[in-house]
């Protein structure tokens, strides 16, 4: 998977750098788009019935805003304290960051056929360490705290079912804490669903 990294655009070197609060939402504004500086964010959206839908999730030196989607309704929603430049929707997008979209659009896709809906929660879990996550001896640490609800968001399934597969994962060994509460994911494992 290619990790994209981006500076802040020299042709718009008066862009201001904004502040957001862990699970604040960002303007969604068709005027702004968002180049992100830290932290992770969430796009997302919601069926009739009000149950939210994850679109992608965002990380350094990646850019959202509602002008990069068809999909209405559309929120932009912080993850982690976020650092974000806010651009004109009308700015030159480099091509890598339109890859970057498309890319995760595919990634999400495949995940979400996997027929079972524990094979899509591990997927996905592999996934999101990959994009986010961080090295340890013991494997991989997701180092931000995903809640059962937005996992199970992210996989369209209930946060009941994601709290019961939880439990199994770890009961298999699959899974554990740190201190801190970040999910992480076993070595032995990870390496198989890699090959």
């Amino acid at each position: 998977m290619m990790s994209l990294k981006f500076r802040q655009p020299t042709y718009l070197p008066n862009s201001a750098l904004h502040t957001f609060r862990c699970r604040e939402l960002m303007s969604v504004d068709r005027d702004i788009l968002w180049q992100i500086d830290t932290g992770v964010v969430r796009t997302s959206t919601w069926d009739r019935e009000g149950n939210a839908i994850a679109l992608g999730f965002w990380g350094a030196g990646e850019i959202v805003g509602r002008s990069l989607s068809h999909i209405r309704p559309y929120q932009i929603e912080s993850m982690t304290e976020v650092k974000a430049y806010a651009l004109p929707s009308n700015s030159q997008i480099d091509r890598e960051v339109l890859l970057s979209h498309v890319q995760q659009t595919e990634e999400l896709l495949t995940i979400m056929h996997c027929i079972s809906v524990e094979q899509r929660l591990l997927q996905f879990l592999f996934w999101f360490a990959d994009k986010f996550g961080g090295e340890t001896e013991e494997g991989k640490v997701i180092k931000l705290r995903l809640t059962h609800q937005v996992l199970a968001e992210a996989i369209g399934s209930s946060r009941v079912t994601v709290t019961r597969l939880m439990g199994k994962f770890q009961r298999m060994g699959i899974v554990s804490w740190s201190p801190e509460r970040f999910i992480l994911l076993g070595a032995d494992l990870y390496k198989l669903l890699c090959i």
